[in-house]
């Protein structure tokens, strides 16, 4: 399933210093992948998790959702929690959020095909209502680690790849999957690809159905709860894509895509609150299209090399939310809906600088639109950001001595927000504007077996709409004047590859936010964004592999201190849903008989919330979850990689000791959950 074993240890480190060897790697060390020089590294043959690379910083990672043991219709949230080092929790909306390094989700870019679609009502992206059936490819590049990405960008990105990838295939293929779980859930999918020539088409949908997620052990319903499962978690979805992509011969592209997904869920409520959300969706979508084309790699007037890039993205979501007067959920006493629209538009463009140097340049605008529609009235809000970012690659060492490589990456930004609609409220100052530079630099030695690192970078976030303006069904209390975050980071750390068949990498980063927004309980129990001052968090990330007889092991640790810091009080509090320790360890081995199996296990170390009974800070244990899986391969005829032309069985099986784990206060996640699943490719 992931290649031969002993490529495995590849996952991260040896790809990256080989890739900072390569001058041709070297040109693209920043910023978005450039479409038309994308390689593939021959000698990595494990399709997991792969290295990418970015100057001055942590090395980040590529992953391959085909080739991961997920359930046949899995959603962008089962994907994403396969990723090393990214942290992934469930609020009390029902939403999927991720964090990196201390961040909150809001500080997290999610770009679909170069598009961000983090720009949006809530600035933050749902990624349980993102459409994931499409997606080829997913780039995860932890801290800022480029200028290029637009504006909002403070903790990390991640990049979903459908119609813009490296990927072209020469033959056509088909996949056809189904599988059911222990509580009468199932899903299905089916993928095909059509290479025709200088044209790529793709198409597929897939439907999930499930009744809910089991309980786990020692967590109880104040309501009796049918057959073990979590009250108001079931959840049914459909989505679908299409996308085409043409690669003309002297390296111009043009690509499509366009995904949809629709939904209708339950939200488990807090346990032991009287007064919790009470929600259900009962109707939630989200559709995606991207328009991008590239001009390739061309020798330009100026005497150099280099290309345009641009894409044009829509995003449409729709939501509708019911309340409920209790945990029956049989009486609805009031509702939120809402309609979504987000246009961006985004032009990057690369040049070389003589024989040693390479600057690129990207622009960005959005256009949101939210329209809000509650018992009492109706509302419509917009804004509108800008960013345009610059940055240089500098190759001050090539094979000098002792020193195999060095360089050097330097780069700036200046965002604009403006809020025009604010739904009849009182808006904020019409014009906010933050700027953003980062200075980084990478340094291979000893004949490349290590990798040094260092940077540092500054860069702001504007409030969203939502943080500036919503009820949330009075739960809410507005801030309009809530002021853009501004986030100071510093990395530094090194790449180690040791002896023939294990790899080594330790990042040590320092976060300082001023003006770092966070939620507080007022007297009426209503919630309320603030700017609280200045959040701090310092922290090590750990990633390892090896392979030690036959059994191949991948492992990531990261050990962070969170720290909240009200100026004018003095006050140091710990922000919500920030583990202080989380980390896992995966094996995977062939066994006889054909079969193959693998093992996860994941630690979230103590973390606090504030309870919403108390209004004071609780602290939330820390849980270990165990998963596993174990499959067979069969071979349906001679021609391997033909249509349709093997079979595979798996079975899986999350959180083996069912045990409680909470993603926040009152809110435990699910029990223990067995699935088996057919997959015909």
């Amino acid at each position: 399933m992931y290649g031969k074993t002993g490529s495995m240890i590849q996952w991260f480190g040896l790809g990256l210093l080989r890739a900072v060897l390569a001058t041709s790697a070297s040109a693209q060390a920043t910023g978005p992948a450039r479409q038309d020089t994308t390689k593939m590294l021959p000698e990595i043959e494990v399709r997991a998790v792969k290295p990418l690379l970015t100057v001055g910083g942590a090395s980040g990672l590529r992953l391959y959702p085909d080739s991961l043991p997920l359930p046949a219709a899995a959603t962008l949230e089962q994907t994403l929690r396969k990723l090393p080092l990214l942290h992934l929790r469930r609020n009390s909306r029902g939403e999927a959020e991720i964090s990196v390094r201390g961040s909150e989700s809001r500080q997290v870019a999610v770009l679909v095909d170069g598009i961000p679609i983090t720009l949006a009502w809530d600035a933050r992206a749902d990624i349980s209502s993102i459409p994931a059936t499409g997606i080829q490819e997913v780039r995860f590049i932890r801290g800022l680690s480029s200028m290029l990405y637009g504006p909002n960008v403070l903790g990390g990105i991640v990049e979903l790849g459908i119609g813009q990838t490296s990927s072209h295939p020469s033959t056509r293929s088909a996949e056809i999957a189904t599988g059911v779980d222990q509580v009468s859930g199932f899903g299905s999918k089916a993928r095909v690809s059509l290479p025709t020539g200088k044209w790529l088409l793709r198409a597929g949908a897939s439907h999930r159905d499930s009744p809910g997620v089991p309980l786990a052990r020692t967590i109880s319903e104040a309501v009796p709860a049918p057959d073990g499962l979590r009250i108001n978690t079931d959840t049914r979805n459909t989505d679908g894509f299409a996308a085409v992509r043409y690669q003309g011969d002297g390296g111009g592209w043009l690509a499509f895509s366009g995904s949809t997904f629709k939904a209708s869920r339950g939200i488990a409520a807090e346990l032991g609150y009287d007064e919790a959300r009470f929600w259900r969706y009962p109707h939630i979508s989200r559709s995606v299209a991207v328009l991008s084309a590239g001009t390739g790699d061309h020798p330009t007037p100026l005497g150099g090399r280099g290309d345009v890039e641009a894409s044009l993205g829509l995003d449409l979501g729709r939501t509708d939310i019911d309340a409920y007067t209790s945990r029956t959920y049989t009486d609805v006493n009031g509702f939120e809906n809402g309609k979504d629209r987000t246009v961006t538009f985004r032009a990057l463009g690369d040049h070389t600088i003589g024989s040693r140097g390479d600057f690129r340049a990207a622009f960005t605008a959005a256009d949101i639109r939210h329209d809000e529609f509650l018992p009492a009235a109706e509302a419509r809000y917009r804004q509108r950001l800008l960013s345009v970012g610059g940055e240089s690659v500098w190759r001050l060492v090539e094979n000098s001595g002792r020193i195999n490589s060095l360089r050097l990456s330097v780069g700036g930004a200046y965002d604009v927000g403006q809020t025009p609609e604010t739904g009849g409220r009182s808006p904020r100052q019409p014009t906010l504007s933050e700027w953003g530079a980062r200075v980084g630099a990478t340094m291979v030695v000893a004949d490349g077996r290590l990798l040094l690192h260092g940077g540092v970078s500054r860069r702001g976030r504007f409030p969203s709409l939502r943080e500036l303006y919503s009820g949330a069904l009075n739960q809410f209390t507005p801030n309009p004047e809530l002021k853009p975050e501004k986030l100071v980071a510093i990395e530094g750390g090194l790449t180690l590859r040791v002896g023939n068949n294990a790899e080594v990498q330790a990042v040590g980063f320092r976060h300082q936010m001023r003006d770092a927004v966070v939620r507080i309980i007022l007297p009426d129990r209503r919630f309320m964004r603030v700017n609280r001052n200045r959040l701090t968090s310092f922290g090590v990330e750990l990633l390892a592999s090896t392979v030690i007889g036959g059994v191949a092991l991948q492992g990531d640790l990261t050990v962070q201190s969170v720290k909240l810091t009200n100026t004018a009080s003095g006050g140091i509090s710990r922000p919500e849903n920030l583990p202080e320790t989380a980390g896992g360890i995966t094996a995977r081995m062939a066994l006889p008989l054909g079969l193959r199996a693998g093992t996860e296990l994941r630690l979230t170390g103590g973390q606090f919330c504030i309870d919403p009974v108390t209004g004071q800070d609780a602290e939330l244990s820390a849980s270990t979850i165990l998963g596993g899986d174990l499959s067979r391969e069969w071979s349906l005829s001679r021609s391997r990689g033909g249509w349709l032309s093997r079979l595979e069985a798996s079975v899986m099986v999350e959180n083996v000791g069912n045990t409680a784990a909470y993603d926040q206060c009152r809110l435990p996640g699910p029990g223990r959950l067995a699935r088996i699943q057919l997959r015909l490719f």
